[in-house]
């Protein structure tokens, strides 16, 4: 569980990168879940959007994903959401 302060850090982390999920009509899907799983691997911290054909909210896509990944949500303002997982073997952000 991140804190508030927390949240706030990786929020203006976030500021800067560009979404590399992309959800569309067919929702989520098993390949939409393992590239979200290797990205957080891989950079702890991700950014999503939905596209106007999906079917679920940006929300509801931030909190399917956070429970498929085992991820924490950071924030989702309109159709964008921010995911964050630790990577305990070698982490890249601090917070």
């Amino acid at each position: 569980m991140i804190t508030t302060k927390q949240r706030a850090q990786l929020r203006s982390l976030a500021n800067n990168i560009e979404p590399i999920l992309h959800i569309g009509k067919g929702g989520i899907t098993e390949n939409l879940v393992k590239q979200a799983d290797e990205a957080l691997t891989a950079r702890e911290l991700i950014k999503g959007t939905c596209l106007e054909t999906s079917p679920l909210t940006a929300r509801e896509a931030l909190e399917a994903l956070c429970e498929l990944t085992r991820a924490e949500p950071v924030s989702q303002v309109g159709r964008r959401f921010i995911l964050y997982r630790k990577n305990h073997k070698d982490p890249k952000i601090k917070i």
